[in-house]
């Protein structure tokens, strides 16, 4: 009954996730991104979907929960600065990724705590949201170099984390995070080469860096 309880927790928020991604994922300043609902699959129980945790996969989502936090508290800074829709729009999708993190932790039952706009437990994360808050309002330039750095950061530490994985859920659930970054990546790469600068991957190889920038615009399931 347990099993069983759990499998119905994670069909609902399956079925949640769908609908609040579908809504929100038009993320950039165009709104050109289409969404596509997350279907409902028939899971075999016996299956890794996430009825019990082990500490990389805990560590994986509450790390992740609070990146994706720092996207959006750093887009809703740089919006305030520089009034850019690129921003605000942008930070919506992340509100979202919040929220889709949020809730597959509240269906393992773990405990979590998000701080005030600004404020982390991770202290790397922490001291990355400070500096991009003072080079971010240094002019439009340097903010958008720090939105391209923010999802080059975040397509590698959700690629890290799917590869040490075998939790389908937290699978699903990052890939689908990837995508949506890839599609911000791109629209920050373009808005910076329209202004006539470039971008030098912090994170991403250069060839995985070309292949996303050289590629058409996803449709993801967030």
């Amino acid at each position: 009954m347990k099993n069983i309880n759990h499998f119905k927790l994670f069909i609902i928020f399956t079925v949640f996730a769908s609908v609040m991604l579908f809504i929100s994922c038009s993320e950039d300043h165009n709104n050109e991104e289409d969404s596509i609902p997350i279907s409902e699959e028939t899971v075999d129980e016996e299956t890794n979907t996430g009825t019990d945790l082990n500490q990389a996969d805990y560590e994986a989502l509450v790390f992740m929960l609070e990146e994706e936090k720092l996207a959006r508290d750093t887009y809703e800074y740089l919006g305030n600065i520089w009034a850019l829709n690129q921003f605000s729009n942008i930070k919506l999708s992340e509100e979202t990724h919040i929220n889709i993190v949020a809730n597959l932790l509240e269906v393992y039952k773990i405990d979590y705590n998000l701080l005030p706009a600004g404020e982390f437990q991770n202290q790397n994360l922490q001291e990355l949201y400070n500096q991009f808050a003072i080079q971010g309002k240094i002019d439009l330039a340097n903010a958008l170099q720090i939105g391209a750095t923010i999802e080059d950061l975040d397509i590698v530490d959700l690629e890290n984390f799917i590869n040490v994985t075998t939790n389908t859920a937290i699978i699903d659930v990052f890939e689908n995070l990837q995508c949506g970054s890839r599609n911000h990546l791109r629209s920050f790469i373009t808005s910076i080469e329209k202004s006539g600068g470039t971008y030098t991957p912090q994170f991403l190889t250069e060839n995985e860096y070309n292949l996303i920038i050289n590629s058409s615009r996803e449709q993801c399931k967030l």
